[in-house]
């Protein structure tokens, strides 16, 4: 080779003088500079060349030999100062970490950075299964081989699994020293895979897990390899055994931490409990009212706190209460019924609390027993206010020629203001009843004695006045100038009936004006009141509230007013309305279909129109009245209203004239 040669050689004494230097000392630089095997082979060459004598070709030769096997030791050594390198780092690092997760990642990426392979894969075997499952991937792109599971026996994997030995193929499925099965061999044939090197997890003498190393070529794993992979595993199997370790303490001082939270939770609800019951007690020492009640729990049980009465608390949680004895859910709300025995006197509502402890759902109901104590103490203390109102309703009734300043004062004493306008409601149980055998059944002197109290405790809630009289109860209540006595004979009916759990009947009067100014209109209006109580019994309307307004031409009969032009325009208003706008003749149609027995062909005669001028007339009717204007009950009130008509329009005729 010219370039191996001197630029400008003088002659072979260069050749000469190297035949006598030692044969090993070309060799020797070149193994000081870690030269590739190929650069051993020029110094024989140069020689060669140079014409050297065959024994100091030989010498060469032999030299370069020795310096060749020098150079395969030092690179073994390398090698092996490199793997042992990857394993102190490899150690290190998973010594390092303390999350399963990344534990078994760790351990992978640096099984297929030590031997270079393609794809390396970890599996752990799974006892309760008695199989091996496929738990960390690198490199892999087949989502069917990552999801792979083997029994123990099946394929390499399932072999080292169960024999804890080391296993080895240069070509996957032409090896048949393991069992092929059909899901591990097209989850391998997804990914490629052609060479792989599976070496066991051991944990004292059991196999906890499988490392892979894989390429997708033929290749050999020298053993070299394959005790370098199961060093590495063995670092591993103790890494993972520390992570679980550590993930095990790490769930009990959770649990523990958990369990301490629970104790500090419950010493406070009890600390809670017991401030309640003793701020309770206080309160019911000092006299406290059922508010101070709801605010002192409010603010133990840090939310919001309500007393409501019976007919304003959610009826379905407050029977459940009432029947469980104990406070209820009512969706984020809980409702605990405020009782004396049988009887509901209202309920505690803790709003917008939807998870309750069940000391504090005690300290709610405690709080609910106390309130009854309160109210009953106050229902006591109220008794004698009560029949001051019975006794005043009472000289309202039977002593009409009473002084009105003495009413007004007596009125005032007890919150009343009999100048405003009033109502006076008769309201009755339909309960039990006993019967003395010489006239009809009468309310029990229970159902009597409930009735006054409740009646007594709503006059007493809106300034008004209650006495029992007649085996029933009369309330006068004050009543809006613009407000609807049978309103109010239906929401009393309801509370009446949610307090006691029977149903109650209610029948209202009309307005009355200023009952201090006009006593004796108190007893017509009562008078008028039980008339339509008793007409909503007789038409098995028990329970219910009512006016004379709702009872139609009935009222007529049941009202002191008889108020006629009342009952025309709410019958015939709609039609005399149209009428007076649009200049028809739908009242005098209407008259006329009447009187001739509902015939429409007889009524085009009478009025000397066309039978369709009738048709669209009555259709026009029944637009104003409701589709039911013609069934028996509202034809029989649309007559009669059509003949007050026309008597009052010959009254108002008369009079003109």
């Amino acid at each position: 080779m010219p370039h191996d040669q001197p630029a400008s050689a003088p002659g072979p004494a260069p050749a000469d003088a190297s035949d006598h230097d030692p044969a090993e000392a070309p060799f020797l630089g070149l193994l000081a500079t870690g030269a590739a095997a190929e650069e051993y082979e020029r110094p024989v060459l140069r020689a060669r060349a140079g014409g050297a004598a065959a024994a100091r070709l030989a010498a060469l030769e032999r030299a370069k030999l020795l310096a060749l096997r020098v150079r395969t030791e030092l690179e073994d050594r390398r090698r092996r100062e490199a793997e042992l390198s990857a394993l102190y780092a490899t150690a290190h690092d998973l010594a390092g970490l303390r999350d399963l997760d990344a534990v078994l990642r760790a351990i992978v990426r640096r099984a297929r950075s030590l031997l270079g392979t393609e794809v390396a894969y970890l599996t752990l075997n799974d006892p309760a299964a008695g199989d091996t499952y496929m738990r960390v991937t690198d490199g892999s792109v087949s989502a069917r081989f990552q999801q792979l599971r083997l029994a123990m026996g099946e394929g390499l994997g399932g072999l080292v699994a169960q024999t804890a030995r080391p296993y080895v193929t240069d070509s996957y499925f032409h090896d048949e020293r393991f069992r092929h099965t059909r899901t591990i061999d097209s989850g391998v044939r997804d990914e490629g895979l052609v060479a792989i090197l599976g070496v066991p997890l051991l944990l004292g003498s059991g196999v906890i897990g499988v490392l892979f190393a894989a390429d997708r070529r033929e290749r050999v794993f020298e053993p070299g390899q394959v005790a370098l992979l199961a060093a590495h595993a063995a670092h591993a199997a103790v890494a993972i055994d520390t992570a679980n370790l550590l993930a095990e303490t790490r769930k009990t001082l959770t649990e523990l931490e958990a369990a301490n939270e629970i104790i500090r939770d419950r010493s406070a609800v009890i600390e809670r409990a017991s401030d309640v019951h003793d701020r309770l007690t206080e309160l019911v020492l000092r006299g406290g009212g059922v508010q101070d009640v709801a605010d002192a729990v409010a603010e133990v049980l840090d939310g919001d706190v309500e007393f409501t009465e019976p007919g304003r608390a959610p009826a379905a949680a407050l029977d459940r209460s009432r029947t469980d004895g104990h406070a209820v859910r009512d969706g984020a709300d809980w409702v605990a019924a405020v009782r004396a025995g049988e009887e509901v006197l209202g309920a505690l509502v803790l709003r917008g609390h939807p998870a309750l402890d069940p000391v504090d759902q005690r300290t709610l109901e405690r709080a609910a027993m106390v309130t009854s104590l309160l109210l009953l103490a106050r229902r006591t203390a109220g008794e004698a206010e009560q029949r001051v109102r019975g006794e005043l309703l009472d000289d309202l009734l039977d002593a009409a020629a009473r002084d009105p300043r003495l009413l007004r004062e007596r009125a005032a004493r007890v919150g009343a203001d009999l100048d405003a306008p009033h109502v006076v409601l008769a309201a009755r149980m339909s309960g039990a009843r006993i019967s003395d055998g010489d006239g009809p059944a009468r309310p029990d002197g229970t159902d009597r004695r409930r009735l006054w109290s409740a009646a007594s405790h709503l006059a007493a809630t809106r300034h008004g006045l209650a006495a029992v009289r007649d085996g029933g109860a009369v309330l006068l209540l004050p009543l809006d100038p613009d407000g609807d006595p049978a309103h109010t004979a239906r929401e009393i009916a309801a509370r009446l009936g949610s307090a006691l759990h029977v149903p109650v009947t209610v029948g209202a009067s009309a307005p009355v004006p200023a009952p201090a100014a006009r006593p004796a209109a108190v007893a017509d209006a009562y008078a008028e009141a039980r008339r339509c109580r008793e007409a909503l019994c007789a038409l098995g309307r028990a329970g219910q509230g009512a006016a004379a307004a709702d009872f139609g031409f009935l009222g007529l009969l049941l009202a002191d007013t008889r108020d006629v032009d009342g009952f025309v325009h709410r019958t015939l208003g709609p039609v005399a309305d149209y009428d007076a706008r649009r200049g028809t003749e739908l009242l005098r149609t209407l008259g006329a279909y009447f009187a001739c027995g509902m015939s429409p062909a007889r009524t085009k005669d009478e009025l000397h129109v066309h039978v369709n001028t009738v048709a669209q007339r009555l259709e026009r009717v029944g637009r104003l009245l409701g589709p039911d204007w013609q069934s028996p009950a509202r034809a029989l009130e649309i007559q009669l209203a059509l003949r007050l008509h026309q008597l009052s329009a010959a009254v108002t005729r008369d009079t003109e004239e």
